[in-house]
């Protein structure tokens, strides 16, 4: 099996690259906390070891996927972001988890931007979608800076009741998109 080369994006003060064994510690403590219950946690080692590789696999599965967000100047992992359509989701969907301690400084809008841009610009996305639970009233607001409007519901099988947020097509973005990429 080769390799997939997984692009790496940058921000003004994000890098977004390749997730890898070295983000394991900071992506096995945010899914061991409260925090994660919003995205399948809390998860012991061994679970969180399985979701790590779901999301490197993930890239290999489908061509893209999510990002290992670290600020610029240091690598250590403070979030995924990026792009994800696993098995019954009901779309490819642009999803953001910021480990405990890095929200609330509007990086997730920052790196969700970066990637929105990619799957438009490059991948070619015509739309996209980010799921919220309800009471994710943090991940509400990120998607609604990006632009995207609750348009309807959704229940996983394993995940529950979600919102469907719909961000605007790529023609309706007026920020231009990046050149991160290029």
């Amino acid at each position: 099996m080769t390799a997939l080369a997984i692009p790496t994006l940058e921000t003004e003060r994000l890098i977004l690259r390749a997730p890898g064994p070295q983000d394991f510690g900071p992506f096995a403590a945010f899914y061991a906390s409260p925090r994660a219950d919003f995205v399948g946690g809390p998860l012991n080692a061994e679970g969180s070891w399985r979701m790590l590789a779901m999301e490197i696999g993930h890239w290999t599965l489908k061509g893209f996927g999510r990002w290992t967000v670290t600020a610029k100047g240091d690598d250590t992992a403070i979030g995924m972001v990026g792009l994800f359509e696993p098995e019954g989701w009901p779309e490819a969907e642009i999803g953001w988890d910021l480990f405990n301690g890095h929200e609330g400084k509007g990086y997730a809008t920052e790196a969700g931007r970066a990637a929105r841009s990619y799957a438009y610009d490059v991948l070619g996305w015509q739309t996209a979608i980010s799921l919220v639970k309800p009471a994710n009233t943090g991940s509400a607001r990120v998607a609604a800076r990006l632009g995207a409007r609750h348009e309807g519901d959704f229940t996983h099988e394993r995940h529950g009741f979600m919102q469907v947020w719909r961000h605007p097509a790529p023609g309706e973005i007026a920020d231009g998109g990046m050149e991160a990429y290029a």
